[in-house]
């Protein structure tokens, strides 16, 4: 028995205009969203993205899809919407142009830091060359438990003995060789920390804490939250300076410690804050 099948052109262009009206009401969806994000974006700066999916009623995926095309003028950098021109290139963070730069003040600062440390200890530790050079420094003969996102603080101290040592995974930041994800996030919320160990940027009195990526954010805020005592590590050439991305007031740390001595105007600036200097 043979059937024969036979091309009908009309059933053809109905097929044609239905796809083109999908694509259409596609289309006006997503400028619609996009537009609603730019609104969202200009009044209340970068918005976290789990919160703008929520807020318009699709999926994050939707959401970075939206933003992929050429005609966007948001863009999405770790997990937060903000505009694509917002001055994040001109000072952009990578890890290995910072390991050279004020080497002997982070060191100063990690050897007084790691003064702080006592034996069964819980540590969080954050990421960048400080706390690089505060995980080799601390001391050896100690029980320690200790929290960590960045791979080379982790490579560190899974060397030491007498070490328990939580990585929080996640997705792989290149430029900060950490990782993150909203779960590591709500893990390190329920943690008991003893001492946070921070690092930053940039120190500001008025604005506060501030880095360069805003993958760190959500992390340090978590680490801030779950510690009994909070801890800021900086080279002198941080007090003052402002980075792109603010997690924290100043008055949350109970000692600042610096690496390096701060120009007359600097500690005039931070008269009456917990610094604690660590000079050559």
């Amino acid at each position: 028995m043979q059937i024969s099948c036979c091309y009908n052109p009309y059933l053809h262009v109905i097929k044609s205009e239905s796809i083109t009206m999908r694509q259409t009401a596609g289309a006006k969806a997503r400028q619609l969203r996009l537009e609603r994000m730019q609104a969202l974006v200009k009044s209340s700066g970068p918005a976290l993205l789990s919160r703008v999916a929520e807020l318009l009623g699709v999926t994050e995926m939707t959401i970075r899809r939206d933003l992929a095309g050429g005609d966007s003028t948001l863009s999405c950098l770790g997990g937060y919407v903000l505009e694509a021109t917002f001055p994040i290139a001109a000072e952009k963070y990578v890890l290995a142009e910072e390991l050279d730069q004020h080497t002997v003040r982070k060191r100063l600062a990690c050897q007084r830091a790691a003064t702080f440390v006592n034996d069964g200890d819980m540590l969080f530790i954050d990421c960048g060359t400080t706390m690089m050079q505060f995980a080799s420094v601390l001391p050896d003969d100690i029980a320690l438990t200790v929290v960590c996102y960045s791979m080379n603080i982790a490579n560190i101290l899974s060397k030491r003995r007498n070490t328990q040592l939580i990585l929080l995974g996640g997705l792989f930041q290149a430029s900060s060789e950490t990782y993150y994800s909203e779960e590591a996030v709500q893990y390190l919320g329920r943690l008991g920390v003893g001492k946070a160990f921070i690092s930053a940027g940039g120190a500001d009195p008025v604005r506060g804490v501030s880095c360069s990526h805003f993958h760190e954010v959500a992390v340090k805020q978590a680490a801030i939250r779950s510690a009994s005592e909070r801890i800021l590590v900086v080279d002198e050439s941080k007090l003052g300076r402002v980075r792109t991305a603010f997690f924290s007031p100043l008055d949350v740390f109970s000692t600042i410690v610096v690496g390096g001595e701060p120009a007359p105007a600097v500690r005039e600036q931070f008269q009456g804050w917990p610094l604690e200097i660590a000079a050559a």
